[in-house]
């Protein structure tokens, strides 16, 4: 799974299939700025979890 890119800021995700969670991993450029949680049931997150998770964050941080 890769990066998802907004408006200059990267989202990295990386997740646990044994824990059922995950983090994205948010940078501006190459500087990391913070760290957004979740969870997910399955093999692994689904691509349409991960982009609300970031759509929503761009819309709190009016990214």
């Amino acid at each position: 799974m890769g990066a998802i890119e907004r408006n200059g800021f990267r989202f990295v995700p990386e997740f646990s299939v044994i824990k059922q969670n995950g983090a994205i991993h948010v940078y501006n450029r190459d500087h990391f700025i913070e760290e957004i949680q979740f969870q997910f049931s399955g093999n692994f997150p689904e691509l349409d979890q991960l982009e609300d998770l970031v759509d929503k964050y761009c819309d709190q941080h009016n990214i």
